[in-house]
């Protein structure tokens, strides 16, 4: 099953204070084991810090994130998603430019709001860590909110939490496959 990522490079974004932990941590272990090079983008460098503890240095800002280096972009949720990553233009141009050219584009948990506020789930099903922020969110991007774990719609794949978050990794990881 290893190596069918090898040779994909795939972006996470985090926020610096809060992430949800198992919602990196998870699918960052799917695409390292398939052979994937992860790099891992926050608004600042240096030590960001998980909602349970764990913590993860970026790779790369995310104003110097491009989404033509990459085959997948993810937005990783947790409390500190609407915060540090829901309006973040630089982030949003980022997703959008992925989307535009046809890569995998994913959101877990709070951070489906991004891509709704980025307009990449107009007219698209995606599931969200329902909240009344975050579902009026969705709402006013023109998303159908659909109550699944896991929503794959086309190359856009939400996922609603960290109970889901080893799916949503394999989910992403058949999506770059398929191209």
């Amino acid at each position: 099953m290893s190596g069918r990522l090898t040779g994909k490079n795939i972006l996470m974004v985090i926020a610096p204070k809060n992430f949800r932990d198992e919602e990196l941590n998870h699918p960052k272990e799917i695409f390292e084991k398939e052979g994937a090079k992860v790099t891992i983008a926050c608004k600042q460098t240096g030590k960001c810090s998980g909602m349970l503890g764990a913590t993860a240095t970026p790779n790369i800002l995310i104003k110097d994130a491009k989404a033509d280096d990459y085959d997948a972009v993810i937005v990783v949720g947790g409390n500190g998603s609407p915060e540090h990553l829901w309006n973040d233009s630089q982030l949003h141009k980022v997703v959008q430019d992925a989307d535009k050219s046809g890569k995998v584009v994913a959101a877990i948990c709070l951070s489906g709001a991004v891509l709704a506020k980025a307009g990449v789930l107009k007219n698209r099903e995606a599931t969200v860590y329902e909240t009344p922020e975050s579902l009026k969110e969705l709402q006013n991007g023109g998303a159908k909110f659909t109550r699944k774990d896991v929503v794959i719609s086309g190359k856009v794949i939400t996922a609603n939490g960290p109970e889901a978050a080893k799916s949503f990794g394999k989910a992403i990881t058949e999506a770059i496959i398929r191209g």
